[in-house]
């Protein structure tokens, strides 16, 4: 029986009741792991000390990309027979790279250098063996298509400036997991309705890993961090996402986003991209310093410093990238230099007024 109903299975049949039993089972699997990795982390001693630039007060399990990964891979595992094997098979040998990378890095320490290695390494798997990268510019300042070596790349730098622009803003509690899941949730709509089911649960897969990771990540009694095994993994996989979408709608004249998708994944991972240019530049041109030296200059750290709680810095921030990523599919009609130009401007105003608002709110308290 459960032969026969295996080989007749199609999930292309009935996409979406697959797509919600990927999501129901990573996010069972991830949280049902968490209690023991709390518990293994607390009992081993595993936990991150507060210091100077910490955002919390007590000290907190950081192996919550435990979790994630194991719940991804047992999901990949059972779907891999019945979608495209190749393409999950190499994700996952990515993602365990990262995993092992992230992991050292979180028990002990591992040097910038061997995680950038393992960045690179990754990314190179999947661009060369599945033919997955940016293949042009999409006629951005004139700019069509790339020289094969200039694509692999180009597409190379663009994995590691999103891995790593991910793991910076990993600073206030639920913020790096809220901004994957919206950016998961819209990639999952785009490969759905696009026919990409592999990607699509892939996708899924990792809203419902960061699901069960947010119930942990916000609580105060049972509090744990994704730490650089969970943000490696989750960057590296929004990289992919975003690559594989530029990547499908610039071979497919036809697509609705053929002309729009750079400024689509531009809109989608504004407050990751804009935070790391704007901490760069401050800590070179302003402070004289090395840009990987770690302070809290960060637009969370500056919402915090603002009154903002952490819940309400991730609430606003969220709800601001929300709102960038929808008026960026509004304005699909524009020429896409035109895009990324208005991407921009109102990207920083919206960014920015949240600042202006809580400053002339105190000015009218402090007139009464």
């Amino acid at each position: 029986m459960i032969k026969i109903l295996l080989e007749n299975f199609n999930p292309d049949i009935r996409p979406f009741v697959w797509l919600v039993s990927a999501f129901i089972l990573a996010f069972v699997i991830a949280y049902q792991t968490f209690p023991t990795i709390l518990y293994v982390s607390k009992t081993k001693h595993l936990m991150d000390e507060p210091d100077g630039r910490s955002m919390h007060a007590n000290r907190t399990p950081t192996l919550g990309g435990i979790g994630i990964f194991f719940s991804l891979v047992v999901v990949m595992t059972i779907v891999g027979a019945m979608l495209n094997t190749k393409v999950l098979l190499l994700v996952m040998g990515s993602l365990t790279i990262l995993f092992f990378l992230g992991l050292k890095d979180d028990l002990t320490v591992l040097s910038a250098r061997k995680k950038f290695t393992g960045q690179l390494l990754a990314a190179t798997l999947l661009i060369l063996f599945t033919d997955t990268r940016i293949i042009g510019f999409s006629k951005i300042f004139q700019v069509d298509v790339l020289p094969y070596w200039v694509s692999i790349v180009f597409t190379l730098f663009v994995y590691i400036l999103i891995i790593n622009a991910y793991n910076l803003i990993d600073g206030v509690d639920g913020l790096a997991g809220s901004i994957a899941l919206l950016i998961s949730a819209v990639f999952s709509v785009l490969f759905y309705n696009s026919g990409a089911l592999s990607l699509a649960t892939i996708s899924v897969a990792l809203i419902g890993a960061l699901t069960a990771f947010l119930r942990y990540n916000f609580s105060s009694k049972h509090k744990i961090f994704m730490g650089d095994t969970g943000s490696m993994i989750v960057g590296f996989l929004i990289a992919f996402f975003a690559i594989s979408f530029i990547s499908q709608t610039q071979n497919n004249m036809s697509s609705l986003y053929f002309g729009s998708s750079p400024a689509l994944i531009l809109a989608m991972l504004f407050y990751p991209l804009m935070d790391t240019f704007r901490i760069f530049f401050i800590r070179i041109f302003i402070m004289k310093k090395s840009p990987f030296k770690a302070d809290r200059n960060h637009v969370h750290h500056r919402f915090i410093l603002q009154g903002f709680t952490h819940v309400q810095t991730t609430l606003t921030i969220v709800s601001i990238n929300l709102f960038i990523i929808l008026i960026a599919f509004s304005m699909l009609h524009l020429n896409l230099n035109t895009q990324i130009g208005l991407l921009f401007i109102y990207g920083s105003i919206l960014f920015y007024a949240p600042f202006m608002i809580k400053k002339k709110l105190k000015k009218i308290r402090k007139n009464k």
